[in-house]
């Protein structure tokens, strides 16, 4: 993970929000990570592992809310699909059931909401484990959200953990005290609102 404190390209790939006429969503994931990540999906997709350079498709139904994407990062798997990963780890599953923990960037999604409109984000509420892209290719849309700063380099020593940073809030929910820690990056978030 050393190597991502001198990425100052994009590194995990979230591209291509496709919204065909039913409106369902189609998303490419691709790793341009120098490094292996483990993909993770919720509500659709699940996970699995991309190496440099490789593409991950899901798709996603219409009226889907609460949907996030994220790289896991330093994950060993066995056989069955069952292991760990340092972070952004679901419960020790390959194929992702459930959200991942801290720390992990996301790529949040809700499908055709309030009047019909699509919603994406990029988080770092749950800390950051690589820099991500999120773009769509859908008419009207042509938005790229980007959370590519050296984060884990500029990261607190209160929240550094081993592959990443815990977010302010993680990290003061996990000693059971209210946000006592300042962040010292801005959210990265970004809603792009298609019609």
């Amino acid at each position: 993970m050393s190597s991502l404190k001198t990425l100052s390209v994009v590194s995990f790939l979230f591209v291509a929000l496709h919204c065909p006429f039913a409106h369902a969503a189609t998303f490419d994931i691709t790793n341009r990570c120098p490094y292996t990540v483990w993909a993770a999906a919720v509500p659709s997709g699940g996970g699995r592992q991309l190496n440099n350079g490789e593409t991950w498709t899901i798709n996603s139904a219409p009226g889907t809310t609460q949907a996030r994407i994220w790289a896991r990062t330093n994950c060993q798997f066995d056989g069955a699909g069952r292991g760990s990963c340092q972070t952004g780890d679901c419960n020790g599953l390959l194929a992702c059931q459930g959200y991942g923990s801290a720390p992990n960037t996301l790529a949040e999604y809700a499908i055709g909401q309030f009047a019909n409109q699509d919603f994406i984000d990029i988080s770092n509420i749950d800390g950051f484990n690589v820099p991500m892209e999120f773009s769509s290719a859908s008419a009207g849309c042509s938005r790229v959200i980007k959370c590519t700063a050296d984060i884990v380099g500029q990261c607190p020593n209160e929240l550094k953990v081993p592959g990443g940073c815990n977010g302010p809030v993680s990290h003061a929910q996990d000693r059971g005290a209210l946000l006592q820690l300042r962040p010292v990056w801005s959210h990265c978030s970004l809603q792009v609102f298609q019609g």
